[in-house]
Parts: structure tokens; sequence; C-alpha cells
């Protein structure tokens, strides 16, 4: 059977209800042997306190009351050597003996002075809440022995007492006045007045314990979840989950930038959904300003004004100052894309390479404005260094499989393409050297084709693994070289075009249009029968970004200008060439010409272009 860690109480369970559950079983059982402990050296103590003061007051009835309580509490620490026995009832009905026993000595344990020696079992009481439950539970704890011990005052008078004391004929203390034996008004008002405060304190000393508990079990759940097998997008999508859970929020959103980029990356999670998943939207434009705008508060919590629609936001800096008063601006830009009526918003760094922020819709804040952002600071502050250590790692497996391919690009080109090359050669000798009608030649040329097909190939595969590290300064270049080779090649007349002075895209969407160059380029020599092919790379005026490879070939089986999403539904365009454009978010068209060519477009948005694209690949892959 699975062994479940014991912050899994707390795993669904929102923020304004940790109190109600904070300790596992084992915690449980643990909790109550203490207390039993004490309670019976609290007994034991009582009786010989008993001995020593029997003088001040009437022991026949208080011996019997503390024998039976010893024995009561005997019987507790028996009880609890079962786990089984540990049961809420259980507890509970413990607690009732706890709080009736004080106000059932009392009348009877009263001195000539007005003191209680054992006014300390109510405060064991009230101990006993705290430790069981919490900071409610004790404060109603110290309001039923405040109402048992005023019953006392109230109930025994000073006759009773002395109609008691002749009963049991304790008639050895005929130096106690029968109008002494009650409880004075202020001894019963200042006793009233510790109960009070030693409640209070014990109260909010357990809370704030079982709290911090509650909280550090979270964050150790939370960093559980960080796992390389899912990655950095499937990690992120689990933790967003937990933290909406964890405060009743009915929507996660994630905003992401990495440093020295402007590209925002935007993901939303739906937990009203039966299994939310961590889905990547386009941000649109402005998303900077909108999504990570500029604020003097790392953190801050706003409510909606019905009345006017105000935004009052409550904020906290990074140096921890409240601010009750924070700039409502980047509130306003966001409140532009989403509706709320309550909105969370907490910022996270990974050590100056990737910055955000999170936002938590209509979250339940029970605890207090400022203390729930303080805990939300100091959660995604204990979470960020796992998670970034994963960002790192990714990145270093990305280098490293880089390093990896380039050797093996030097071992293909400097082993088998050398030796495949060696062979073409010597078989082009041989048919050369062949007498003209043996049937040996044609044999030969086909051995000889089919080696230079698989040259050709090992090369192209080599150029992908190389083409890994292509950015906005190396794409022309890394263009115009692979243009040039499958001249050299494939004999194919072929020209590069660049229409710009300088490119102006993200890395992640070079690397694509430099596979996509490639991807066309193989086609073109495997099926188009072309002798002469352009690749263009143009700015529009629209300032948007086109590659198009056009040849004079044969064309594709149909004839016209096809658009990605007829593509997607009829087929007949490469896959490879459709899911690479899907995944920068541009837009693939072709212009089918049957036995004059074709020309393959692929439109690049100034959105993305600058950095704002809502595809997360490149960041959280």
């Amino acid at each position: 059977m699975a062994v479940i860690p014991r912050f899994s109480f707390l795993a669904f369970r929102p923020r304004s209800l940790w109190r109600r559950s904070p300790f596992s079983p084992d915690e449980n059982l643990r909790t109550e042997r203490w207390l039993a402990t004490a309670r019976v050296f609290l007994a034991f103590s009582a009786l010989l306190a008993l001995r020593l003061e029997q003088g001040q007051m009437r022991p026949g009835w208080a011996y019997g009351l503390l024998g039976l309580y010893f024995a009561h509490s005997a019987a507790i620490v028996f009880l609890l050597r079962f786990p089984q026995q540990s049961t809420p009832g259980f507890r509970f009905l413990v607690h009732c003996v706890d709080v009736l026993l004080p106000a059932l000595l009392l009348p009877f344990t009263i001195t000539i002075d007005q003191s209680n020696p054992f006014f300390l079992f109510s405060v064991f009481g009230l101990a006993a809440a705290a430790y069981r439950w919490g900071l409610w539970e004790t404060v109603m704890t110290a309001v039923a022995s405040l109402s048992l011990l005023w019953m006392d005052g109230l109930s025994f008078e000073p006759g009773i007492l002395h109609a008691v004391n002749t009963w049991s004929g304790e008639n050895r203390l005929p130096q106690i006045r029968a109008d002494s034996l009650g409880i004075a008004p202020k001894r019963l008002f200042m006793e009233s007045v510790y109960l009070i405060v030693m409640a209070l304190l014990l109260g909010y000393l357990a809370e704030r314990q079982k709290k911090l508990r509650a909280e550090r079990d979270i964050a150790a759940r939370m960093l559980g979840l960080v796992r390389m097998e899912t990655g950095l997008g499937g990690t992120l999508s689990q933790i967003l989950g937990e933290l909406g859970r964890l405060y009743g929020a009915r929507r996660v959103v994630v905003a992401a930038r990495e440093s020295g980029g402007h590209r925002v990356v935007v993901g939303r999670l739906e937990l009203s959904r039966f299994m939310p998943e961590l889905e990547w939207i386009d941000p649109g434009p402005l998303a900077s300003e909108r999504y990570l705008g500029e604020s003097a508060a790392t953190s801050w919590y706003v409510s909606k004004l019905p009345e006017n629609g105000g935004f009052p936001v409550t904020g906290l800096t990074a140096q921890g100052r409240v601010l009750r008063r924070a700039d409502s601006m980047p509130v306003r830009r966001f409140s532009e894309l989403y509706e709320f009526e309550r909105l969370a918003g907490i910022s996270f760094s990974f050590s100056q390479e990737l910055s955000g922020r999170i936002f938590l819709f209509d979250p339940d804040f029970t605890s207090g404005t400022v203390e729930e952002l303080r805990f939300l600071e100091d959660l995604v502050r204990q979470i960020t260094p796992a998670i970034y250590n994963l960002y790192l790692l990714r990145r270093l497996r990305s280098r490293a499989g880089a390093v990896e391919r380039a050797r093996l690009v030097r071992e293909l080109h400097d082993g088998a393409v050398q030796s495949l090359i060696g062979v073409e050669m010597q078989v082009d000798v041989l048919r050369r050297h062949a007498p003209a009608a043996d049937m040996v030649t044609s044999e030969l040329d086909r051995i000889q084709g089919l080696l230079r097909e698989e040259v050709l190939k090992l090369r192209e595969l080599m150029q992908e693994m190389k083409s890994t590290e292509v950015d906005a300064r190396k794409l022309p270049g890394f263009l115009r070289d692979t243009v040039q080779r499958f001249q050299r090649e494939t004999g194919i007349t072929a020209q590069f075009i660049m229409g710009a002075d300088e490119v102006v895209l993200p890395q992640a969407v070079c690397r694509e249009l430099a596979g996509i160059a490639q991807e066309a380029l193989v086609n073109v020599r495997k099926h188009s029968r072309a002798k002469k092919v352009v690749v263009h790379l143009l700015q529009q005026p629209d300032e948007s970004w086109q590659l198009a490879i056009e040849d004079d070939g044969q064309g594709f089986p149909f004839s016209g200008r096809v658009s990605q999403a007829e593509m997607d539904s009829n087929g007949g365009a490469p896959g490879v060439i459709r899911e690479r454009v899907r995944v920068i978010q541009g837009e693939l068209t072709i212009d089918s010409r049957p036995g004059r060519g074709s020309r393959v477009e692929i439109r690049v948005p100034q959105v993305e272009a600058a950095g704002l694209g809502s595809r997360p690949q490149y960041l959280f892959r």
C-alpha cells in the first residue's frame, strides 16, 4: 500500500480550511499521548498538594474527585496504546472531562485566603484545546470553563457549603467561618480574566503554529511537483493548479519573458474544468504592458468596486513595505483583457534570466490581504529555485545535445560520407572501363546513383543537425550557405535574395525558418524535377516577414493558391513544414502551377517578430 505523506491532507484544501484538519492520524495520536502523560502527572501532583494543604480545605470530596480523575488519566494512557482509540469522539469526551473537573473541584478546594491551588486544571484544559485544535476551540473552552466557574460562584452560597460540610461530617475546620467558604467576587473576576487571557494567548500561538506548519507542508508538496520528466511546462501547470485550488481561484494566468528579449508567453489554467491543463494563448499586441506592466509593487491584490469600477490596489514592495494605494494602471490595462471581481498578482524572477507574473482570479483571502500576499511571496520564493534549476538543466541538456550533434556531424563527414564518396568514385571508374554493351554498365550506373543519393541524404541530415543555434544575426548567412550548398550538391540553379538590411526575429523563429527552408529544398530535390529555385527572405510593408521558396518544377498535385487551413483539412502539402509554421504561429500559403512550378510562402506577423508570440515551446518545453 502506498504511503500518503502527511501534508497530503492539505493537498487540495482551500487555505481557509487548513486549520480544520492540520494533523494526520499519527500526529493526533502522538499529541493525545503527550497530553495523557501530562494529565497523569498533573493528577498525581494534585493529590500530593492536597495532602500538604489538607488543613486548609475539605479533603474528603477532593480526594475522591482527584482519585477518580487519576484513574481516568491512567485509563486514557492505557487506551492510547491502541492507535484506533484516538478518534474525534474520544478526544472530545476526554476534553469534556478536563473542562468539568475544575468546576467540580472548586467548591471543595477553596482555602481560607480564597486561593484556588488547582486553578492549573483550567489552564490545562485550555492548553489541551490549543494542542488539539486552534484559536476558536480554545476560546470556546475558556467560555465553557468560565460558565462553570461563575455557576459555582453563584450557586454555592456559604449556607449551602456549610450544609455540605455538616452532611459530610467534616467538622474538623472550626476555625473556618461559613461565610468565608464562598468565592469572593474579586477573586472570581480575576480568575475569569486569567482564563480569557490564557485562552487568547494559547489559542493564537496554536493557530500560528498550525498555519506555519500547513504553509511549510504545502511548500514541500509543491516542491515535490518539480520533476524533470514532466518538463518545465508540465511542472508549471501542476504548481499553478495547486496554487489556484489553494485559494479557491477559478482561473490562473501566468506570463513570462526571458531577459534581453521582448517576447511574452502567456498560459491560462481554467480550474473550473474537470481536468484543467495549462493552455498557451495568444497574448495579442502590447502584451508587455498589459501582463508585465511596471509597478512599484511586486505583489498586489485588488477588489473591484461595483459602483464606479475603481481599482483600490493593496501591494507589497520588494522590500516588504505595504502600499495601501498602489498604482492601479497595470490592473486597468489587465482588466481590458479579462473580467474579474478580485485579482491577485505575484511577480517572480529566475535569477535575472526569466521573469514574469502569476495572476489569481477571484481568490479567497481569508487571513487578511497583507498576510496572504506575504505568504504568496514566500511560497513563490521557495519554489523559484527548484524551477530555475529545472530551467537551467533543460538549457544544459539542450546545449549538450547540440555539442553531441556537432560531434556526430563531424564523424559522419569524416567517416561515412567520405567512405560513400570513395565507393561512388570507384564505381564510376569501373563503369568507365566496362564494355559499352555490357549489362554491368547499367547496373553500375544505378549503384552510382544510389550512392550519390545516400551522400546527399547524409549531408542534408548533417545540415539539419547543425541548424539549432541560428539567430537573427546568423539567419541570412545560414540561408545563403544552404542555397549555395544545395546548388553544388544537386546541380540545380539556386539563388538566395535578401529583402532587408537586418533581420528582427526571435531566435526560436529563426531556427524554425531555417528548418523550413531546408525541408523545402529537400522536397525540391526529391520531387519537383526543377532546374531553378529561388529563396526569398523579405520584410513586408506591414513589418511582417516572409520566407518564400519558388521553383520551376512540376508543382503540387493541386492548382491555385491554397491556405494552411485548407491543407490541414485536405492534405497535399508537406506535413513537416505545416507543423513548423504552426509552431511559430505563422501563415503558410502554397501557390501551385502544375507543370510550371510552385511557390511556398511563410509569413511571420510582426507580433511574433517583436517577441509577442503565444507559443511556449521555446521557454517551457
